[in-house]
């Protein structure tokens, strides 16, 4: 999946873009992310980007604690999304799935009278999320066995041969966004200049909570 074609630059992205602060979730450029909202406030953003330029900032609060807080201070670097699927259900909440851009860095907040937030976001230093590029050596191996323990001390089920044929840019920002990672790690994830420096940081999350799982014998609670 390649970035929509109106994106093809940073000049092409919008400099001012409202954002969603949410602790523990990434979302990446070539990516969907699949959102309920149904807080007022979020649901109005929604509804003023569907009536621009359908795009939204996702970013996690700096500091995971203060998620619910009025106003937590942001991450320095989120990804800005396009809304691709829309739809409304009968209590009033929006689903609606984001494809991911570009990455961004919050250059300011904007002083709004919108009940959401805005920030102008500065899109240079991840010019290349635009393009489409052939998909960089990664350690494929390695990151397989380290995926499997993984999943298996969380009981997580997967289509594993679909795993194994997955292209790199696929499976490795398909695990970044999915595997339940402390809000810190994901932040890591999202911020690797490229797909294999993200790989890397993938495996080394992987290889560590490997070595630290629950003895056999002990019990861990899954989300």
């Amino acid at each position: 999946m390649s970035a929509p074609r109106r994106y093809r630059n940073t000049a092409d992205m919008p400099p001012v873009i409202p954002v969603f602060p949410l602790a523990g979730v990434v979302l990446l450029p070539r990516t969907r992310l699949p959102l309920n909202i149904f807080e007022p406030r979020y649901l109005a953003m929604v509804d003023a980007a569907m009536d621009q330029n359908r795009v939204i900032g996702m970013i996690q609060p700096r500091d995971p604690a203060e998620e619910k807080a009025k106003r937590p201070a942001f991450a320095q670097v989120g990804c800005a999304g396009r809304i691709t699927e829309y739809g409304e259900t009968d209590d009033g909440r929006y689903l609606v799935t984001l494809t991911g851009i570009c990455r961004f860095h919050v250059s300011s907040e904007r002083e709004v009278s919108t009940p959401f937030r805005q920030v102008a976001a500065d899109y240079a230093l991840f010019s290349t999320d635009l393009q489409q590029s052939e998909d960089p050596p990664i350690a494929r191996e390695r990151l397989l066995n380290a995926l499997k323990p993984y999943l298996s001390e969380r009981a997580m089920q997967t289509d594993w041969k679909s795993v194994e044929d997955a292209p790199a840019e696929t499976l490795v920002n398909a695990l970044s966004m999915l595997c339940p990672f402390a809000p810190g790690e994901k932040q890591a994830l999202l911020e690797a200049p490229g797909l294999k420096e993200r790989s890397d940081v993938l495996i080394a999350l992987l290889e560590l909570a490997n070595a630290s799982a629950t003895p056999a014998g002990g019990t861990q609670s899954i989300n």
